[in-house]
């Protein structure tokens, strides 16, 4: 990747006395932290704990902007528009003024991925005609690095929280006051009941079809999600894929889990689990 290149994303701008306070009680993260950093990663669930969104909130001088994918843009916004109710808040598209800028190296203005800082560099900056696309350049090094895209590799509404990896990735504060989905992700974490998670997976030549069952045998496991050559994204039961006495497959191919050091692998599932 060179840098800074654009990103496809959408910028929602929320303002007003309200726009903290309302978001925080929605949101996965505590936007306190916003006083002192300029960008968190954060999420809006379902009432069950599944992710509708996730985004990256930045600080503005009266709110917030919503860096968000365009796939899940118009959700969000109407969904935030119905939590609003009397909250004293503004929601904008700001996309038409601004953009997503990205690169692998520190540039002016830019801060590291709230995520993973190996994800790169980011900030939002005035339109500029003379940038160029980097979405298949950060796409790849995305997927290089083990990190799930929630836009592409899930379905709204699909995954939990944390098989979604928001805990590893600074996703979620656990000791904030309540936000939706709050009382089904505080149990997981809690009782450690997390077993599906996306984890990568490793092969030989190009990647299996988006969808393609990840099995042990004839068991099972998962699906594999977006890849490239040689690796890919699997959401798969982790606990039964650590396990597995037999070889790994997906599309016709062996396959292998290669889990980030960062990655929190639940425990290998015992016989008959």
């Amino acid at each position: 990747m060179t840098g800074p290149t654009r990103l496809d994303r959408t910028l929602i701008r929320v303002s007003g006395p309200d726009a903290h306070k309302f978001l925080n009680n929605v949101l996965t993260q505590e936007l306190d932290r916003l006083d002192n950093e300029p960008v968190v990663y954060a999420a809006l669930l379902a009432p069950q704990g599944k992710v509708l969104a996730d985004m990256f909130v930045w600080a503005e001088a009266d709110g917030v902007l919503l860096d968000v994918d365009p796939a899940r843009s118009d959700d969000l916004f109407r969904r935030l528009s119905m939590y609003k109710l009397r909250a004293d808040a503004k929601l904008e598209d700001a996309s038409a003024q601004l953009d997503v800028l990205m690169g692998d190296a520190a540039f002016a203005g830019a801060v590291a991925d709230p995520r993973l800082p190996a994800l790169g560099w980011r900030k939002f900056a005035p339109k500029n005609t003379t940038i160029t696309d980097g979405a298949a350049a950060f796409e790849a090094r995305r997927i290089a690095l083990g990190v799930p895209d929630l836009a592409r590799d899930a379905g709204p509404d699909e995954v939990f929280a944390l098989e979604a990896l928001l805990d590893e990735l600074n996703g979620v504060a656990f000791n904030k006051g309540c936000f939706v989905g709050q009382e089904n992700v505080s149990r997981m974490k809690r009782r450690a009941t997390t077993r599906k998670k996306f984890c990568p997976i490793v092969f030989e030549g190009e990647a299996p079809a988006y969808g393609a069952p990840v099995l042990a045998g004839a068991a099972e496991l998962g699906s594999v999600r977006t890849g490239a050559n040689g690796r890919a994204l699997a959401l798969l039961r982790l606990d039964r894929a650590l396990a597995a006495e037999a070889p790994l497959t997906a599309g016709g191919k062996e396959i292998r889990l290669d889990p980030p050091e960062w990655l929190l692998l639940p425990p290998a599932a015992g016989a008959g689990d």
